[in-house]
């Protein structure tokens, strides 16, 4: 049975795994713990394999105000967090990284595609995934996932905008880009395989197939009984803008599959992409 400490009891990420492992009867035994105040320190993490660091700063607005937070939530936190760790005997760390980290807004990421983070979130989880890859050793195995957008039921963030718009706006642009994004519950399954094959690297985990904008608020559309029309006239709008929020939203930006098929058969137990957004709307429960 092995011995999991996840960190981030209101997580989104923290309340999904550990839907799941209470699901695995008998081959986890874990425990979750906040980091909002220092008590954490006084806890022993002698008794564990492995932690998952889930506890980020993200989805506020950042500001002048709060740029520093994001350095000592997203870096300082998760660095203090795997010393102890380190220190105290735990054999693997898991951190929730993001594709942030690229500071892109549009184009294809492989292999060779050089991080450069343009915002403070950006930042400061690359400057903790560099942290975090120093620790290594033969004794202290670091795992680093990069996801795209995570979405699912309840989940907060950009999913949850597209979805509010798809339900009110009766004309839509019918731009046929491409984005990576992932499931809650097959980022979950990633999470699994990687702390039951004790594997360490970088991960880009995403769903099995591409998601169209245009196919994505069409079908959300559609399950909550809702009409849209896809207008290719108003793609122009689009392509002839330079507003970086629309490119964000219309844009190509994924992961190519090839970085993220480290292991094949577990992408055969991914729950499919129309599948996954009857679920999160609540039409497959």
């Amino acid at each position: 049975m092995k011995r999991v400490l996840i960190t981030g009891t209101q997580s989104y990420i923290g309340k999904s795994l550990k839907k799941r492992l209470d699901a695995l009867l008998g081959k986890y035994n874990y425990q979750m713990i906040s980091l909002r105040d220092n008590s954490w320190k006084g806890y022993s993490f002698e008794n564990y394999d492995a932690v998952v660091h889930i506890v980020g700063i993200a989805h506020i607005k950042e500001t002048k105000n709060n740029s520093q937070k994001y350095y000592e939530i997203n870096r300082d936190l998760a660095y203090e967090v795997a010393k102890k760790a380190k220190s105290e005997g735990v054999k693997q760390f898991l951190f929730l990284s993001s594709m942030s980290i690229y500071g892109l807004n549009e184009g294809l990421i492989d292999e060779n595609t050089i991080p450069s983070p343009t915002t403070h979130y950006g930042k400061s989880k690359l400057q903790a995934e560099n942290l975090l890859l120093n620790m290594r050793n033969n004794n202290f195995k670091v795992a680093i996932l990069r996801p795209p957008i995570v979405y699912g039921k309840n989940s907060i963030g950009n999913y949850s905008k597209l979805a509010k718009l798809a339900k009110i706006t009766p004309l839509f642009p019918s731009i046929d880009n491409k984005r990576s994004m992932i499931f809650i519950e097959n980022l979950i399954t990633v999470i699994i395989d990687i702390l039951e094959s004790n594997r360490e690297g970088i991960f880009h985990p995403q769903n099995s197939e591409f998601v169209s904008t245009r196919e994505l608020v069409a079908l959300i559309s559609k399950l909550n009984n809702k009409k849209i029309i896809l207008f290719p006239w108003l793609n122009f709008l689009i392509d002839s803008s330079n507003n970086k929020t629309l490119t964000k939203v219309f844009g190509t930006l994924a992961y190519t599959k090839e970085l993220s098929m480290y292991n094949e058969e577990l992408h055969k137990r991914f729950i499919s992409f129309e599948e996954s957004i009857e679920l999160t709307e609540g039409k497959n429960d």
